[in-house]
C-alpha cells in the first residue's frame, strides 16, 4: 500500500454532450498535446449505510480499468486538494471484492467507528485522457473528458448519466489550473456545482453539509457566552484527535504524543468548565478520556524511556558499560513497545473507543449547557481560571511540607498536574485576551516542564531497578551499569528538586503570591512579572481578571 499517498489537485467542470473540447494548446507552458487515450473504468464506492465518509468529504473506491486500477482512498486537505492513498486490488474472489483492505479501513475507522463499509454507488466511465506536455517532455497535467453512467446502490437505487471534464495537475504549477479555469469560463464552461463525482451519483441522498462537526464554532467574545469559550476549545481538541487517529494507526512519529496531549487537554478543560455542562455528562467523559490517555501513555512512555536510556548509554565511557545492558534495554524496549502498540491498536478498534467519540461529537455539536454557560465570558471565565490557580497554590504549599522520597515524588507530581490544568485552562482564553492568557499559560508550562523531568526520572529509576535487580540478576549478568544509570537518574532528579526548591520550595513563593499583586515569582534564573492587579471594571474588549503567572 502507498501509505504516504500523493496530493491530488484537480478541478471538475460540468458540460453537456454538445460542448466542444477547449484549445488546450493555449494554456501556459503547454508545448504539445499527447494523442488521446481511452479507458473504460468501473468504480465501486464504499461508505457506511448513513454515508458518514461522504459527509466528511472522504471517498473510498475500488477501481478497475485504466492505468491506476486499485483501491483509492481520498482524504480532504484544502479546496481542490486531497491526499490520495492507494492499495492494490489483490487476488480476490467475487465475494472478497467487496471487502475493503484493512490497511485503508484503519485510516477511516475514526469516522465510521464500528459501522460496516458497504458499496453505495457504482460508476462506469468512458474516459478520454489528453496529456498536456511541457518543455522537456514533462506531463504538466491531464485533461479528462468523461462520460459517466452512475448507479446508486442503497437504500433506494437510482440511475443517472452525465458528461464532465477534469483538469488534474501532474508536474505542472497551480497557475496552470487557474489559467484553465479562466479559459473555460470565458467560453461558458464553469466549475462543477457538485461537491464530487460521488455526490452527483448519490443525488438527494448525499449528506447535507449544514451542521457538520467540521464547522468551526463562532469565535468567543468577552461579552458573549462563556459556553462559546468551552465549545471552541473542545472542537479544537476533537479535530486533533480526528486528524491524529489514522497517523497513530500508521505509527507515524509523534502522533501518539499529539493524540495523548489532546486527550489530556479535553479532560482538563472539562474539569475546569464542568459547571457549564449538565452534571451527568462530565464525569463519564472524563473517566473515558482518562482510560484513553492511559492506553496512549503506555506507548508514549516507552518512547520517552528508550530515548532517555539511549542518551545515558551514549554518554557513558565504554569501560563502565559492563554486561549486555545496551542490548538488554534495547531488545526489552522493542518487546515492550510491540506489546503496548498492540494494546493501543486493540483499544482504538474497540466499541468503548468508538462510543467515547460518539459522545464527544455530540458534546461539541449539541452541548448540554447549564445557565452558567449563557452568562458573559468576562464574568465566568476569569473566576474559573482563578480557581485553578488557587488549587495549584495549595498543591505547592503541600509539596513544600513533604519530606524527600516517595511522598515528595507524589506531591510534586500533583503540583505538575495542577500546573498542567492551569496551563490548559488559561489557553482556552486566548481568543478573549491573548497576552494575558499567554503569560499565565507560559508560567504554568515552565513549572510543568521542570517537574515533568523529575517525574520521568522517577519512572526511569523504577524501570532500571526492575531490569537490573530482576531481569539481569536472574540471568547471572553484571548489574553494575544498571546501578550507574540509576545513580545518574538520582542525580538528575536531585538537580530538578534543587531547581524547584530555589524557585518555590524554600519560601513557598507561589503559595504566598495572591492574584492582584505586583510581586514577582522566581522561575529558575528568570523572573516572571505578576500581572497587574485584577480589574474590577471589565472593558468591552478585555477578558477581565486572570491570575498572575
Amino acid at each position: 500500500m502507498d501509505t504516504n499517498g500523493g496530493i491530488e489537485t484537480e478541478l471538475k467542470f460540468d458540460v453537456d454532450e454538445t460542448t466542444l473540447l477547449p484549445r488546450l494548446y493555449d494554456l501556459p507552458g503547454v508545448q504539445m498535446i499527447a494523442a488521446p487515450v481511452t479507458h473504460d473504468l468501473e468504480a465501486i464506492y464504499f461508505d457506511t449505510a448513513d454515508l458518514v465518509l461522504a459527509a466528511q468529504h472522504v471517498t473510498l473506491r475500488r477501481r478497475t480499468g485504466g492505468d491506476d486500477a486499485g483501491w483509492h482512498l481520498k482524504l480532504p486537505l484544502t479546496a481542490g486538494r486531497r491526499r490520495e492513498i492507494h492499495a492494490p486490488l489483490g487476488k480476490h474472489t467475487l465475494d472478497e471484492a467487496d471487502t475493503v483492505p484493512e490497511s485503508l479501513a484503519q485510516l477511516v475507522r475514526f469516522h465510521v467507528r464500528d459501522a460496516p463499509l458497504v458499496p453505495v454507488a457504482r460508476l462506469n466511465t468512458k474516459r478520454v485522457v489528453h496529456a498536456l506536455i511541457g518543455v522537456g517532455g514533462d506531463t504538466l497535467a491531464v485533461f479528462c473528458d468523461d462520460h459517466v453512467q452512475a448507479e446508486r446502490l442503497t437504500p433506494d437505487p437510482a440511475l443517472a448519466g452525465w458528461r464532465e471534464w477534469e483538469l488534474e495537475l501532474v508536474d505542472g504549477p497551480n497557475d496552470l489550473l487557474y489559467a484553465g479555469e479562466s479559459m473555460l469560463a470565458s467560453s461558458g464552461v464553469h466549475l462543477s456545482l457538485h461537491a464530487s463525482t460521488l455526490a452527483r451519483a448519490l443525488g438527494d441522498r448525499f449528506p447535507d453539509q449544514a451542521g457538520q462537526l467540521g464547522a468551526v464554532p463562532r469565535r468567543p467574545r468577552s461579552s458573549g457566552w462563556a459556553g462559546d469559550v468551552l465549545v471552541l476549545s473542545l472542537h479544537e481538541q476533537y479535530e486533533v484527535l480526528r486528524t491524529q487517529d489514522p497517523h497513530v494507526r500508521q505509527t507515524t512519529a509523534k502522533s501518539v504524543h499529539a493524540m495523548r496531549v489532546a486527550t489530556r487537554r479535553l479532560r482538563s478543560v472539562l474539569a475546569t468548565y464542568h459547571s457549564l455542562l449538565d452534571a451527568t455528562v462530565v464525569p463519564h467523559l472524563r473517566s473515558e478520556l482518562a482510560w484513553l490517555a492511559t492506553v496512549l501513555g503506555g506507548s508514549r512512555d516507552e518512547e520517552v524511556l528508550q530515548r532517555r536510556f539511549t542518551g545515558h548509554l551514549d554518554r557513558e565511557p565504554e569501560g563502565l558499560l559492563l554486561g549486555p545492558i545496551r542490548q538488554r534495554l534495547g531488545s526489552r524496549a522493542n518487546t515492550d513497545t510491540d506489546t503496548v502498540y498492540h494494546a493501543l491498536l486493540t483499544a482504538l478498534n474497540s466499541h468503548r473507543y468508538f462510543r467515547l467519540f460518539d459522545a464527544l461529537a455530540a458534546l461539541v455539536t449539541s452541548p448540554p449547557f447549564t445557565g452558567v454557560a449563557r452568562q458573559e465570558a468576562r464574568t465566568v471565565v476569569p473566576a474559573l481560571i482563578n480557581r485553578e490557580w488557587k488549587k495549584l497554590r495549595r498543591a505547592v504549599r503541600a509539596a513544600t511540607k513533604t519530606v524527600p522520597g516517595a511522598e515528595r515524588d507524589l506531591a510534586l507530581h500533583k503540583v505538575r498536574k495542577r500546573a498542567k490544568r492551569l496551563r490548559y485552562a488559561a489557553e482556552t482564553t486566548h481568543p478573549l485576551s491573548r497576552k494575558r492568557a499567554f503569560a499565565v499559560s507560559a508560567f504554568a508550562q515552565k513549572l510543568q516542564t521542570i517537574l515533568g523531568d523529575q517525574h520521568d526520572s522517577v519512572i526511569a529509576r523504577e524501570r532500571l531497578l526492575k531490569r537490573g535487580a530482576v531481569d539481569a540478576y536472574l540471568r547471572g549478568e553484571n548489574t553494575f551499569s544498571y546501578g550507574r544509570l540509576h545513580a545518574l537518574e538520582q542525580q538528575k532528579a536531585a538537580e530538578v528538586e534543587s531547581k524547584w526548591s530555589r524557585s518555590f520550595g524554600s519560601r513557598g513563593r507561589i503559595a504566598r503570591d495572591c492574584p492582584g499583586t505586583d510581586e514577582t515569582v522566581n522561575v529558575g534564573k528568570t523572573q516572571a512579572a505578576i500581572l497587574p492587579p485584577r480589574v474590577t471594571q471589565h472593558t468591552a474588549t478585555g477578558l477581565g481578571s486572570l491570575p498572575p503567572p
